[in-house]
């Protein structure tokens, strides 16, 4: 009986060892888990601890430098910025109700007014929305465009390019036209590359925040038109293939009757003393394969209070909306269902 007691006491201690050693292995298995569970919870707090925090950084101190300013609610600024009982005052003010309930438009979002106003809220708009490169660009390389206007087709003349309040002229402008198209390049191609629209927004922010490099942007964007009425010229002297009817509307000013003078005249004051004409925007929405729709609002009541710029666009072409109430400067208009 002694040896039966032994041996049942020793299977069962047995038992108990390998019950153990199981329950040991579900024990670690289960610890680590809860380790694992608790460093994944862990790292993605800190995560969005990070991402509120360089939120608030760049809002902190971006703030008072970014050229385009958070939303606002429409008719809070309206009722801030058109307070008298002038008719003009009372007619802008209509033209902001008519927004906000028949086009319901309920934020706005400030452009600095200065004389880049519309390649700025234009530009703004393409990148925040991460709108691709257009179709011309993807087939050609755009840094090579000043290389090949200066010797391939001899325009001696675009050294006296002027880069906007600079007034810059001289034999440097195809070194520093280059640059320009760098920047804009890198930048269109990041933007677009982003999905997450808020980084995209972040990384719009920072941009927007920095002076230097935003007015390379848009002189980029003033050599592209020139560089594009140069090809128009030549094809319309020669007689080859067909253009968008804006070309011969904007050839036939006698202030731009040829590329040069259409350069001297007109492109070289945009971002000094000058703004982008109406028949200028035509050429920026088909150049940048945009439809540019504009609510003029000091046009209210009239055929002309809502313009897409060109007037003749393709159906792919996304949409970007601006506002004016003066022609002069530029607002983004915001819609949020």
């Amino acid at each position: 009986g002694r040896h039966e007691v032994q041996s049942w006491t020793a299977a069962t201690r047995r038992s108990l060892c390998l019950v153990w050693q199981k329950v040991k292995v579900q024990l670690g298995m289960s610890f680590l888990v809860a380790i694992f569970w608790y460093c994944r919870r862990l790292y993605n707090c800190l995560a969005r601890l990070l991402k509120w925090w360089t939120s608030y950084l760049q809002r902190r101190f971006l703030s008072n430098n970014v050229s385009v300013s958070p939303e606002v609610d429409l008719l809070g600024y309206c009722g801030r910025e058109w307070k008298g009982d002038t008719k003009q005052a009372k007619h802008i003010r209509e033209a902001y109700e008519d927004l906000f309930w028949t086009y319901h438009i309920k934020y706005l979002r400030q452009v600095r007014r200065d004389n880049y106003s519309v390649l700025r809220a234009v530009l703004f708009q393409i990148f925040s929305q991460g709108i691709p490169f257009p179709s011309w660009m993807k087939e050609r390389d755009i840094l090579k465009l000043p290389e090949k206007l200066l010797y391939s087709q001899g325009c001696n003349w675009i050294q006296q390019y002027s880069f906007g309040p600079e007034r810059y002229t001289g034999p440097n402008a195809f070194g520093k036209l280059r640059k320009c198209m760098e920047a804009l390049k890198i930048s269109w191609s990041e933007a677009s590359s982003i999905k997450d629209h808020e980084e995209r927004g972040n990384m719009c922010n920072i941009l927007f925040s920095d002076e230097i490099k935003e007015h390379k942007l848009y002189e980029a964007i003033k050599f592209v038109m020139l560089y594009e009425v140069v090809e128009a010229y030549e094809q319309m002297k020669n007689r080859q293939g067909h253009l968008p009817n804006l070309f011969s509307l904007l050839l036939a000013r006698d202030s731009s009757s040829d590329p040069l003078s259409f350069m001297m005249n007109h492109l070289n004051a945009v971002g000094d003393s000058g703004r982008l004409e109406q028949v200028e925007m035509l050429l920026l929405g088909y150049l940048l394969e945009v439809k540019i729709k504009i609510y003029r609002l000091h046009k209210f009541n009239t055929e002309e209070f809502q313009v897409n710029y060109p007037d003749e666009y393709k159906r792919e072409w996304q949409e970007i909306s601006l506002l004016t109430e003066d022609d002069r400067y530029y607002h983004i208009p915001v819609t949020r269902t």
